[in-house]
């Protein structure tokens, strides 16, 4: 006898939202301080550089080579990731002190500055019939350029009032990001087979990593007492927020990329993959340009990731349902009067 599942299948709570959410709830009950502090914040450090690594050695630039005949596509997705989102964010500017706080708003616009995701892109895809190797690819180049463009964007767009990255904070991306990304792509030929063969122990390892990253900026939120700015009713503002901000962006993306005539499939890529935000690589960034107002920062980003997982999961099932293109039909010769 199977054993029917608690929610729905088409209403997904991702475990590891729920693992990020018990870690959160750790930090609040169980925040460290003093010698602990220090300990947990030098482990994170090494993490979130045993994070970078791992992606440097992971991505192949072959298989980025060989998806640049699909530049039109990849333009799109990167178009929306740094152009159009950070653009809605600076929109978002108007929703202060309203809606949200000088604190909130400051997360809410590192959200828009994140790379897309890539494993999530390429599952929505994949179930809507939509063109999946473009997403790999697309995912994989803005994974890359957020390495850059993120912490450039930040430090342009964020500026000191929100407790943005400073100069030692770019220095810190500089070799607590890229030098281990740069490091593990090097080193890719000679680990690249260990790591193939212990993948799903490195997964543990990365997600653990991550978990590390968040209870380290929770503790410091909490120790520093900041959590008083937050109450509930500015949660489901920030909640509504973000709902429209996911709207937009769904909505744009395919309707954009029909404009620019691409195909459904097409489409569908462009949509997944330019309408999503980077979880996994957002939190060790934001951990290394914010520091202590990390918690803050993370916080609207912990949210969009699971709301984007849900409504993508309903979204990709409707595509699933749509008609396949069909080509044109050849037109009929003429007939000779007579």
């Amino acid at each position: 006898m199977t054993r029917r599942p608690l929610l729905p299948s088409w209403l997904p709570v991702d475990g590891y939202v729920l693992a990020l959410l018990g870690t959160v709830g750790l930090a609040a009950l169980l925040p460290a301080s003093g010698a602990a502090a220090t300990v947990a914040g030098s482990a994170a450090t090494g993490a979130v550089a045993l994070l970078f690594f791992l992606y440097g050695a992971r991505l192949s630039p072959r298989e980025a080579l060989d998806g640049l005949r699909h530049w039109r596509l990849h333009l799109t997705v990167l178009g929306c990731t740094f152009l159009v989102f950070p653009l809605l964010g600076l929109a978002a500017r108007g929703l202060v002190p309203t809606v949200l706080t000088p604190q909130l708003y400051g997360g809410f616009l590192f959200l828009c500055l994140v790379p897309s995701t890539v494993q999530s892109s390429i599952a929505f895809t994949s179930i809507a019939r939509g063109n999946v190797p473009a997403a790999i690819c697309a995912g994989s180049f803005s994974s890359l350029a957020g390495i850059v463009l993120t912490p450039l964007l930040a430090a342009a767009l964020l500026g000191g009032s929100t407790g943005g990255p400073s100069a030692d904070a770019l220095l810190g991306i500089v070799l607590q990001l890229l030098v281990p990304f740069l490091a593990g792509q090097a080193l890719r030929r000679r680990v690249g087979g260990f790591l193939a063969r212990h993948k799903r122990v490195l997964g543990r390892v990365d997600r653990g990593s991550i978990l590390l990253v968040v209870y380290t900026a929770f503790s410091q939120g909490v120790v520093a007492g900041i959590w008083h700015l937050v109450t509930p009713g500015r949660l489901a503002l920030l909640l509504a927020a973000e709902a429209v901000l996911l709207a937009l962006m769904l909505a744009l993306t395919w309707y954009g990329a029909g404009r620019l005539g691409f195909g459904r499939a097409d489409r569908i890529a462009v949509q997944f993959a330019g309408s999503k935000k980077s979880l996994a690589a957002g939190l060790p960034m934001a951990s290394v340009l914010f520091g202590a107002h990390a918690s803050l920062a993370v916080l609207p980003l912990m949210l969009f990731h699971q709301m984007q997982l849900m409504v993508c999961a309903v979204l990709a099932r409707r595509r699933a349902r749509d008609p396949e293109e069909t080509a044109p039909a050849p037109a009929a010769p003429a007939v000779p009067a007579g």
